[in-house]
């Protein structure tokens, strides 16, 4: 497994090398052009209009089962928190582009807000600060995967409830400050979610909507300061899932010791994120030939190639629990208040089907095809950008490093995915 995945990456190194001489994603092509009736609909307000009141009914169902429900493992809060939020979000904008703008019920309140006030939707009382970049969404994603894989009461709907009443003011009061663009830059979900939706094959041309290659769009995500730290969160993270579950792990952190454990698993989590970022930082820089800001410019240029990697390790990872443990809140939802009598959605009686678990074989092929579909992918968005921002001589000798650390990247990933 672990050479086949490291021979697949190594052939499509020397594949690109090879015949892969300029860059084909520098600019937009044109796209497929898809029917004016499918615009017109897209771009309705009717259809806008009832996304957003789906997303707005989402976040009530759950706001009444957080606050009037019990806090138990049968709430549906933790499953729309833990699930349907995080992991089930990734395959929802794969298929239908990005989607969660639409969703996302602090928006739609910004949007009410602003109107109620008579202002424009885009109005804001200050520019938002460059310099700032990406860290507050990259803040905001650590500040979640640390509630869930860290913080010891993760399985308690009053953790969810207090982390969304803060994120809630966070956002709302960045937005009456910064205007709408604050999520686009400091909303940990509408950031990430933004960038998997750039592996669809749905973009834009002059307003349009269009068919094209994914990573055409994937090369197009905005560069920014903290980019690096958003893509090393999300790989550190899913690399510490694996990791603080595998038997070594356990083992050695049975017996008490005399560090407090939750320190010691927030030292893990954040040591692990900040080696993602040193050493992709250092790949993209040593052999590249630049100096100065050009070279200092390096990973945030080359991020966007992390974030197939990083939807292929979250698919490979939570593919169960999207698929199976998300059945069983499916039903916990029709009695989000966990009351024994009711039954709303009509899927109290609802079986869950446990198709994978059972089928160990198909399991481990369908999370090795998802890592290393992941990384070819990588390979081919930083080949096609080294080829644009690196001087010719070092357009390929440049991507070795790169190329070394994507490799430890895989058979590490794959290591630790099957570790348990």
């Amino acid at each position: 497994m672990l050479v086949g995945a490291g021979w697949a990456l190594t052939v499509s190194f020397v594949i690109l090398a090879q015949s892969w001489k300029n860059s084909r994603f520098d600019r937009e092509p044109a796209g497929r052009a898809l029917p004016t009736w499918v615009n017109a609909a897209v771009g309705s307000r009717w259809l806008r209009g009832a996304v957003r009141a789906i997303g707005l009914l989402i976040a009530a169902w759950t706001a009444w089962a957080a606050l009037a429900g019990p806090d138990s493992p049968a709430n549906p809060t933790l499953g729309v928190f833990y699930i349907y939020l995080w992991v089930g979000m990734v395959p929802l904008n794969l298929l239908l582009g990005n989607i969660w703008p639409l969703l996302s019920p602090l928006r739609t309140l910004h949007l009410a807000m602003t109107r109620l006030v008579g202002a424009a939707a885009d109005s804001a009382m200050r520019a938002y600060p460059t310099w700032l970049g990406y860290w507050p969404a990259a803040v905001g994603l650590f500040a979640f995967v640390w509630t869930e894989l860290v913080y010891p009461r993760a399985s308690f709907v009053s953790t969810v409830v207090v982390w969304c009443l803060l994120y809630a003011a966070v956002m709302l009061v960045g937005s009456a400050v910064f205007g709408v663009g604050w999520f686009e830059r400091a909303d940990p979900f509408d950031v990430w979610f933004g960038m998997v939706a750039r592996l669809s094959v749905w973009g834009r041309r002059d307003g349009r909507l269009v068919a094209r290659n994914p990573l055409v769009n994937l090369a197009g995500t905005p560069v920014g300061r903290g980019l690096v730290g958003v893509v090393s969160v999300l790989l550190g993270s899913t690399a510490y899932d694996s990791f603080s579950a595998s038997n070594w792990w356990v083992e050695r952190t049975s017996a008490p010791g005399t560090l407090d454990p939750m320190l010691r698993d927030t030292l893990v989590l954040a040591g692990i994120v900040l080696v993602v970022a040193l050493t992709f930082s250092a790949a993209a820089v040593l052999g590249s030939k630049l100096t100065g800001a050009d070279r200092s410019a390096l990973p945030a240029l080359l991020a966007h190639s992390l974030v197939p990697i990083a939807v292929g390790y979250i698919g490979a990872h939570y593919l169960t629990l999207l698929l199976e443990s998300g059945q069983r809140y499916l039903v916990y939802l029709s009695d989000p208040l966990v009351t024994g009598r009711h039954d709303y959605l009509g899927t109290i009686d609802w079986e869950t089907h446990l198709f994978l678990s059972v089928r160990p074989g198909l399991l481990a092929g369908l999370k090795v095809a998802l890592v290393i579909a992941g990384h070819v992918l990588a390979v081919v968005a930083v080949h096609d950008r080294a080829l644009r921002v690196l001087p010719s001589r070092a357009a390929v000798t440049g991507q070795l490093v790169m190329f070394v650390v994507m490799l430890g990247y895989t058979v590490g990933g794959l290591l630790l995915l099957f570790s348990v």
